[in-house]
């Protein structure tokens, strides 16, 4: 199907739109075959642009490696009265546990306790069954224990655009208070003290794209019947 490129940009609008889920360039790419790349750049960055007015009850926001349109942060409260909203709630264990792996990963659960000083299976059992971390394999050591990383859920989760827009501790140690909710600035609080007490706080977090294996429910109860 031929692109007319009058309306390359509404078209694109479109597409955000209808996704249920932050929609990748890759995939607009693919959709919108034969358009040069730079064109379509151009027209998000124009979109992007549209939508950037304070005056605007809707953002563009490019987050979990894609793009998706979002309410205006500062009419939070008066969506709540329409929408029934249910924030994400993690134990103070679970949100360690998720600072650690996001920072760390791809890492293990003896990783975690190592950070921890405490055994952490509930945790790690309560992230993977809200989807914010999954099972990237097995690390090649002795009773070969299960690897974890994160998720697209959890950048979608904490409007992150990817991996590398993870706060620094610099920037975490600098700010009070982040911009989106008080979930998100717990978790800050929570990444800037495990960042604290690691063996080497200059660690460089990394980029790491996380993947789901096909089964990965075997190979936890496997790793359950390791550490046992």
């Amino acid at each position: 199907m031929s692109v007319d490129r009058s309306r390359l940009a509404s078209i694109i609008e479109s597409l955000i739109f209808v996704s249920d889920e932050p929609l990748a360039i890759r995939r607009i790419r693919n959709i919108l075959e034969g358009v040069p790349a730079g064109e379509i750049d151009e027209a998000i960055s124009f979109l992007k642009n549209k939508y950037s007015d304070f005056n605007n009850g809707i953002r563009l926001e490019e987050v979990a490696e894609g793009y998706q349109f979002r309410t205006a942060p500062e009419n939070v409260e008066w969506v709540k009265m329409l929408v029934e909203y249910r924030p994400t709630r993690l134990s103070k264990a679970a949100m360690e546990t998720l600072a650690i792996i996001a920072y760390n990963q791809p890492c293990t659960k003896v990783d975690v306790e190592a950070v921890r000083g405490v055994e952490s299976s509930s945790p790690v059992s309560v992230l993977l069954e809200k989807n914010l971390i999954n099972i990237l394999g097995r690390k090649e050591a002795v009773g070969r224990p299960l690897i974890y990383g994160t998720t697209k859920e959890f950048l979608e989760t904490f409007n992150l655009k990817d991996l590398d827009d993870l706060p620094t501790l610099k920037e975490i140690s600098e700010s009070e208070v982040m911009d989106t909710d008080q979930f998100n600035s717990e978790l800050a609080r929570t990444m800037l003290e495990q960042r604290q007490s690691t063996d080497d706080p200059n660690q460089d977090k990394g980029s790491f794209q996380s993947e789901t294996l096909d089964d990965p429910s075997k190979l936890k109860d496997q790793d359950d019947d390791t550490s046992n």
